[in-house]
């Protein structure tokens, strides 16, 4: 007996005929993409791509259904439209779907929902490179080319561990430019993907003990050490920790 295969990552939706374009040429590109095309747009499809799904009725009616079973919804509709679609199923960023819209004319990517630690922005960059579009990011750590605090060393299997509010003052700190200390005692390096320069508002040093804690707004560390009660007293709702697995140097 066959085990079932499990739901594309990817659904693009299509419901008018310049999206609809766009949305064919993408599904060639992305290897377990799904198509939802409208029916009015289904019945002139010569080569209909598998999987195909195609929406009856209005979209709102699939919405609840397709925020479950992906990890990227890209719409080829308005954004005022797609924020009204998707707004009644919002639940939080750690369980959102990336949600991103590409303009009727293949112009524009814009990531709307869960753009870190959903992936959308990066996803963006990615649909805008096989469209030659542009990808229009708003979240300040990308627009600002800076460290983004949520995610950062997730592709290295970095565990983030910090009380939610340690994490979005932190994020307010580094996008604002203060003064940031960056210490890295285990891990690797290769945490800094941008092609530009690190921001020089990021300190970076070799244990925590070298930091002056008076001196910086905040604190990144990346560490296996115990993070004992004192440190985060020393810190209040100014300390962020990354623990590395143990296979990296």
């Amino acid at each position: 007996m066959n085990s079932p295969t499990p739901a594309p990552r990817i659904l693009l939706v299509a419901i008018t005929k310049h999206g609809l374009t766009h949305a064919l040429r993408l599904a060639e590109l992305l290897p377990g993409a799904q198509l939802a095309v409208s029916e009015k747009f289904a019945a002139n499809l010569a080569n209909p791509p598998h999987p195909l799904e195609i929406v009856a009725g209005p979209l709102s009616g699939h919405i609840g259904r397709w925020f479950g079973g992906f990890e990227q919804l890209v719409f080829f509709v308005s954004l005022g439209a797609v924020v009204r679609l998707i707004a009644p199923h919002l639940q939080s960023k750690e369980s959102d779907p990336g949600v991103l819209v590409v303009d009727d004319a293949g112009r524009y990517v814009i990531p709307v929902l869960s753009g870190h630690v959903g992936g959308a922005n990066a996803f963006a960059e990615r649909l805008a490179g096989l469209l030659d579009a542009q990808a229009v990011l708003t979240t300040a750590s990308d627009v600002g080319r800076t460290i983004p605090v949520d995610i950062l060393g997730r592709e290295l299997g970095w565990e983030l561990l910090a009380p939610k509010i340690n994490v979005t003052r932190v994020s307010a700190h580094v996008v604002n430019q203060e003064l940031i200390a960056f210490v890295q005692e285990a891990g690797s390096k290769r945490w800094w993907t941008r092609p530009s320069p690190l921001p020089a508002n990021i300190h970076l040093f070799a244990r925590f003990e070298d930091v002056d804690l008076t001196a910086y707004r905040a604190v990144l560390w990346v560490t296996r050490r115990p993070v004992e009660a004192a440190h985060w007293q020393a810190l209040p709702e100014r300390l962020v920790v990354y623990r590395p697995p143990l296979e990296q140097l």
